[in-house]
């Protein structure tokens, strides 16, 4: 019974102390949570909603066309049978058209191109009419991603739902850095690993339960997390959530899981989504932040 009390009061204590910095009943509060979610909204309009294909390349000639047999088959009946043909070699990719297609990049008709990955920070887009496609690299593997502005997952868009704001899921906890940052090692959604790096680690109470949770670097003025919590597969989505917070101080981090959402990979099947680490498993339900609803 003392063990339970003392859980209850270091609950509440994290919650006091995370309310003095953040009220989630304020207008500031509310107002800056819309905005979030807003944005939310647009980024998946506008970057992942539009997807409508992920096709792993094949070392030599990959058919690129509307023909649902060919090795990259882009939207039927939107583009002709054959657009053209990718060579593929070692990890290096050229695009030839074909006779009659209208193929542009940045504007200007292509006849043949060699095509940078999104490893690169500036991708060769490829436009058939509406249809864009870019080349993606992870790891050793290399694939052509197909975008569609007028594909029927952006025009069924509902928007996602949330769980109402709790106070009690905003919460401040402790914060450990290493000595120099960690690599830690990351599923993805494709079943390949990803390495990050590791800053540090986070500790708090949450729902009378000890929590720790690896912290990811990916290079801005904020801390990133993949998390996985109890209702996971049962009302959020099954292969977690992404949490940001902003940088430690004094030795603290705020943790707001209100803004807990669902990764792309929640919204369509040719994302390429990090997983949680197991030591991000949380031991307690987190009923804050998006819902899910089976979206794809």
């Amino acid at each position: 019974m003392r063990l339970r009390t003392l859980l209850l009061l270091l609950t509440m204590s994290a919650s006091t102390v995370a309310g003095a910095a953040t009220d989630v009943k304020s207008p500031a509060y509310k107002a800056d949570y819309d905005k979030w979610k807003s944005e939310l909204s647009d980024d998946l309009k506008k970057n992942w909603l539009t997807l409508v294909g992920l096709f792993w390349l094949k070392e030599g000639t990959n058919r690129v066309g509307g023909d649902h047999h060919d090795e990259v088959p882009l939207p039927e009946g939107k583009v002709p049978a054959q657009v053209g043909t990718i060579e593929f070699h070692g990890g290096k990719a050229t695009f030839t058209s074909s006779n009659g297609a209208k193929v542009t990049s940045n504007a200007k008709p292509v006849t043949t191109i060699e095509l940078k990955p999104d490893t690169t920070g500036k991708p060769t887009v490829l436009q058939i009419g509406d249809i864009r496609m870019h080349m993606i690299q992870r790891k050793e593997r290399y694939g052509m991603r197909v975008k569609d502005p007028h594909s029927a997952q952006l025009t069924e868009f509902k928007g996602p739902q949330y769980f109402p704001l709790n106070q009690s899921y905003v919460v401040t906890a402790n914060y450990v850095p290493y000595e120099k940052p960690k690599k830690v090692e990351i599923p993805t959604q494709i079943g390949q690993t990803a390495e990050m790096d590791s800053p540090g680690y986070v500790e708090f109470t949450l729902n009378g339960q000890k929590q720790h949770l690896q912290a990811l670097d990916e290079g801005t003025k904020e801390l990133f997390f993949v998390i996985k919590d109890q209702t996971s597969g049962k009302g959020t989505y099954p292969a977690g959530r992404f949490l940001y917070s902003p940088m430690p101080k004094d030795g603290k981090v705020e943790l707001d899981f209100n803004r807990a959402y669902s990764p792309p990979c929640a919204w369509t099947p040719y994302a390429t989504c990090p997983l949680p680490p197991k030591e991000n498993y949380m031991t307690t339900r987190v009923e804050a932040g998006e819902k899910f609803l089976g979206h794809h």
